[in-house]
């Protein structure tokens, strides 16, 4: 029983071939080819029985090859593709003994047209045949009545129809797509102004702090020179975990762990070089944040000790995190100049960044001065129905 076992193991599975439509111009070529001998057996059929002249037979044998053929050039050329096969439908009805299908090409050039959105295109194409239906069967041609031009305007209409929809959700598709790659732009746009902002800021800040104190005190200026080698470090290391999600070949995921509340710590450490005091207040029934909120929080936090260090010339800041029921309630407070030089005095794209990361979550930002002076950013950001509370032993 093993040995059987292990000999179906060795089998490959079964793969079914894969039957693929053909598209582009061998997709032209065979509905050419297909139209072309549907046509052909029903002409043959009708011929059997019928009389006719030798030159009529050719000229009407010529105008199947002709209109078919057109279906070749329906993609570059939809709309004089149209007429042409129209007119010359036309003109076969009229010098044919039979009454052939050829009238179904002219049918599928108007469906290309209407596909495309060349609705006025399509519209006269349609007027004309059913005009030029209409005015044999004033003319007293036995082969056509108003039921036939009744049932013709019918289908056409409804082909109109039928290629303006399909029209209408490829472009509704094609909208849809091109929002997602802005959606997806400007959160990319987002992550690499707090990954670059913060990091770069925090290094300007102790590159200023290093050359101000490398005469007067050489062992806060070396201290200054450690803290931007660990910065650019860590720039370093958050920009290819960022770049990491747009690369399109198959690399192995980054193993740093993604930015969160939990390295809060360490990004109050960052900002000590740069001369701020951070301090953290946690209250709350403490939880596991869904990865969304936690970085946002993590994000916003960055973005606000970035704004304190390098716009308001502040000295202490605290942050405050009270996890409640249903949403993480933050806020960053600093004791500098606020709105004056805060966040926000360069092209403000510290703040809208921020606002857009808690509106995105379904929550909200404010930041702004505070009465007895500095600046405070305050969020509330949804959990959604992910966080769950931490158990006791996890804590």
């Amino acid at each position: 029983m093993d040995r059987h076992d292990g000999q179906n193991d060795c089998v490959p599975p079964f793969a079914p071939p894969r039957f693929e439509l053909p598209s582009g111009t061998r997709a032209d070529a065979a509905l050419a080819l297909g139209t072309f001998a549907l046509v052909a057996v029903a002409e043959a059929q009708l011929l059997r029985g019928a009389e006719g002249s030798t030159p009529s037979l050719v000229v009407s044998w010529l105008l199947i090859a002709a209109v078919c053929a057109a279906l070749l050039f329906r993609r570059r050329y939809p709309v004089g593709v149209g007429w042409f096969t129209a007119l010359a439908t036309g003109g076969y009805h009229l010098l044919s003994e039979t009454d052939g299908p050829l009238v179904v090409v002219p049918i599928v050039a108007l469906y290309a047209i209407a596909a495309q959105g060349r609705l006025q295109a399509a519209v006269a194409i349609t007027a004309a045949m059913v005009i030029g239906m209409a005015a044999g069967t004033f003319a007293g041609n036995s082969d056509i009545n108003g039921t036939a031009v009744f049932m013709l305007a019918g289908w056409l209409v409804a082909v109109v129809a039928l290629g303006t929809v399909r029209h209408g959700r490829a472009a509704y598709a094609e909208e849809e797509a091109r929002l997602r790659a802005t959606e997806e732009r400007l959160r990319i746009a987002r992550e690499l102004h707090d990954v670059i902002g913060h990091n770069v800021s925090m290094i300007n800040v102790q590159a200023s702090a290093a050359l101000h104190r490398l005469k007067k005190d050489p062992v806060q200026a070396e201290e200054a020179l450690g803290a931007i080698k660990a910065g650019s470090r860590q720039a370093l290391r958050e920009l290819r975990a960022t770049l990491g999600v747009l690369r399109q070949v198959d690399e192995e995921a980054p193993t740093a762990p993604a930015p969160g509340l939990a390295l809060l710590d360490e990004l109050a450490a960052s900002a000590k070089p740069a001369g701020l005091t951070v301090r953290i207040e946690r209250t709350g029934g403490e939880r596991p944040l869904p990865a969304p909120v936690d970085l946002a929080a993590y994000r916003i936090v960055q973005e606000s000790l970035t704004n304190a260090a390098k716009h308001s010339g502040a000295e202490r800041v605290c942050i405050r995190l009270h996890y409640a029921d249903e949403e993480l309630a933050l806020t960053v407070e600093d004791d500098g100049r606020g709105a004056t030089a805060g966040p926000g005095a360069g092209d403000g794209s510290g703040i809208a960044g921020m606002t857009e990361r808690a509106r995105t979550l379904g929550g909200e930002l404010a930041a702004g001065s505070r009465p007895e002076g500095g600046f405070a950013v305050r969020a509330r950001l949804p959990y959604g129905s992910t966080g769950q509370p931490m158990e006791e032993s996890d804590r």
